[in-house]
Parts: C-alpha cells; sequence; structure tokens
C-alpha cells in the first residue's frame, strides 16, 4: 500500500485527485493539505487533515506527494518534497517556465525519486479510441489532427488567480498541456511551432485563447485550440486521413461527473451513450459509408495506476520527466512563436 498525501483541497484536489486515488487499489489516500476550511475533512473524515506542507512531510509514513496548488507553487513545493524523500506528481503544468522544470528533473535524479506530471486527459475514452484508430491506420496517413478545448466564460471570474497576472496564469498554462499531450502521444516531436496566444475578454490580463499548430514531415499538421468565448463549441477531436475522417463532437464526461461528485458504479468513468460516440467517415463502393466508433473502456484511475505500479518498479511511467520537459519547451516555443508572429523550429 503506498500512502498518498494531496497538497490543494480546490477544484483540481477535489475533483481530479482525491476521489480518483480513493478508487485505485494499492493507494491510500492519507493526507490532505488545506490550509484553511473545513471541506476535505467533512469529505474525508477518515484522513489527517494538515495546514502546510511541512506539516505533511512530517507524516513519515507518505511516501507519494501530488501537488495540485496554484501553478507558481509546483517548483518550489515539488522541489521541498523531493528533497524531502518523496515521489511526487505535479498538476499540469509541470513549472512556470521550462528553467524550473530542468531543475526539477535534476534534483529528482540527485535525490533517485520518482517525479511525473498529471496528465489525465491521456485518459479520456475519445481519445484511447482515437489512439487505436491512429495505430490501425484505419485512417490511412494522417495529415491533420485537430484537438479543441472550448468554453463559453464571458465575464472575468473575480478572484481567480489563473486569469490574475502571475506566474503560471491563464489558458496556455491550464488547457495547453493536456493538447500537447494528445499530439504527442499519436505523432511525437513536431519539427516547428506556428501559435497564436492572445487575449479576447475585454479588460482580461492573462490569456484566454490560443491557436498552436505542430508541423510534422510529409505536410502533417497537428492544430491545438482553446477559447472562453466558445458558446457553440467546436468538435472535441478532428482527424483527416488518405482513407478517411474521424470526427467526435462532445466532451468526455468524466470532467463534469468528476466536478458533480457522480462516479459511475457499474460502468467506466466515461461511459458515453452510442449517440455521442466519434463519426468515422470512409469512402466506400463509390460513396462515403459513416459509422460510430464507440469511446474506449478507460479512466483517469489507469494513470493512477501506472504510477503505482511504476514506483513500485513494474512498468515504465507512462508520463516520464523528460517528456514533461518536451511539453514544457512546446509551451515556451508557442509563446515566442506568437510574440514574434512567426514560426519556430523545435
Amino acid at each position: 500500500m503506498i500512502e498518498v498525501g494531496l497538497i490543494g483541497f480546490g477544484l483540481a484536489g477535489r475533483a481530479f485527485h482525491a476521489p480518483v486515488i480513493r478508487a485505485v487499489p494499492g493507494l491510500h489516500l492519507g493526507a490532505i493539505v488545506q490550509r484553511s476550511g473545513a471541506e476535505a475533512a467533512e469529505k474525508y473524515p477518515d484522513v489527517r487533515i494538515a495546514r502546510s506542507l511541512d506539516e505533511l512531510l512530517s507524516i513519515t509514513q507518505i511516501r507519494l506527494v501530488v501537488i495540485a496548488t496554484p501553478n507558481e507553487t509546483h517548483y518550489p513545493f515539488a522541489r521541498q518534497c523531493l528533497e524531502a524523500g518523496r515521489d511526487v506528481i505535479v498538476d499540469k503544468p509541470f513549472t512556470t517556465t521550462l528553467e524550473e522544470a530542468k531543475q526539477l528533473v535534476e534534483v529528482a535524479k540527485e535525490t533517485g525519486r520518482f517525479l511525473t506530471v498529471y496528465q489525465n486527459r491521456r485518459y479520456d475514452g475519445d481519445f484511447q479510441a482515437i489512439r487505436q484508430l491512429v495505430e490501425a491506420r484505419t485512417l490511412g496517413r494522417i495529415v491533420r489532427f485537430e484537438t479543441t478545448y472550448d468554453r463559453f466564460r464571458p465575464q472575468l471570474k473575480p478572484g481567480a488567480w489563473r486569469e490574475a497576472a502571475r506566474p503560471g496564469s491563464g489558458i496556455l498554462f491550464d488547457i495547453a498541456p493536456h493538447l500537447i499531450d494528445h499530439a504527442f502521444v499519436l505523432f511525437g516531436l513536431p519539427e516547428a511551432v506556428t501559435a497564436d496566444v492572445r487575449i479576447e475578454r475585454e479588460n482580461a490580463v492573462a490569456d484566454d485563447a490560443f491557436d498552436i499548430t505542430l508541423h510534422y514531415p510529409n505536410s502533417m499538421r497537428a492544430v491545438l485550440r482553446s477559447s472562453i468565448l466558445a458558446a457553440a463549441p467546436r468538435p472535441r477531436f478532428v482527424l483527416l486521413g488518405t482513407l478517411g475522417s474521424f470526427v467526435k463532437q462532445p466532451f468526455d464526461p468524466q470532467e463534469m461527473n468528476l466536478r458533480q461528485g457522480y462516479i459511475p458504479a457499474d460502468k467506466p468513468w466515461g461511459y458515453e451513450p452510442e449517440e455521442n460516440w466519434g463519426v468515422l467517415t470512409i469512402p466506400e463502393g463509390g460513396a462515403f459509408v459513416q459509422r460510430r466508433i464507440p469511446s474506449a473502456t478507460c479512466d483517469y484511475r489507469d494513470y493512477y495506476a501506472n504510477v503505482r505500479d511504476a514506483i513500485l518498479g513494474r512498468v515504465v511511467p507512462a508520463v516520464t520527466p523528460e517528456y514533461a520537459l518536451d511539453v514544457m519547451r512546446i509551451i515556451e516555443l508557442a509563446r515566442e512563436s506568437s510574440t514574434k508572429r512567426c514560426t519556430i523550429p523545435w
């Protein structure tokens, strides 16, 4: 049994970490750091509540620490945990700069501790179905891949650190790590990056929209997009290939289920009715034939199961520190490309 300490009980800790940790055999949520308030204690009365990171690290049984705090704290908190001899999961983004990320990786090597980033959306059922289509070459040679994460929130959120002018704020740090991960898993590292990172809402001070194009060989392009002014969300995924196309419209339901505290008891967490499945279109007999492709039966527990087994030396980590560095490198290249209004080679 691996004892886990969770730092932070905001949205990330409350919805995306605590319930998932509790649902994975071999992991035990032993402590939660919540600086003030009683929400964690009310939700998990059997879990020890700590009021500081130092108090958490004084609990000798805690082996794995999960950091689900504002982005600018990721680096100092992760470093302190590694140096205290703990394994660490950092919620995305890894850090607020590539240089900080490199330093964390070095500290992990020096201390011999496990270090990774929470890439839970790799385990969305629709994305796993896409992985299977790409690996089977069902669409032939892929020429375009689009992954889009839209929301509609025209009004600024008072007091929200993600919308303030501070390190790690803005939608690029919030959403892009998920979409970059999708492209990397499917196609590897790109040859170049072209990006437009911008502010669309009035009086906003942190970026709230981006379009990032990753350039791959053979004219293949991965397009990563997000906007907070999308009242009618664009398709979640689009793939175009030499043998057909695939379009997935609605979002994987795991996020909303977890936000609402709903965990299906008798089916995968990301279960979707057939009408929400993605549509595969292929030419056949002089016409176009369409069929729905079911989302894969996976969920965010698979991420934590991999972490558990990697810590125990049974498997290779799904998200290595070096992989996390590559994601951070894309974020910085995207910012540079947008500022200079040009394409930046990898």
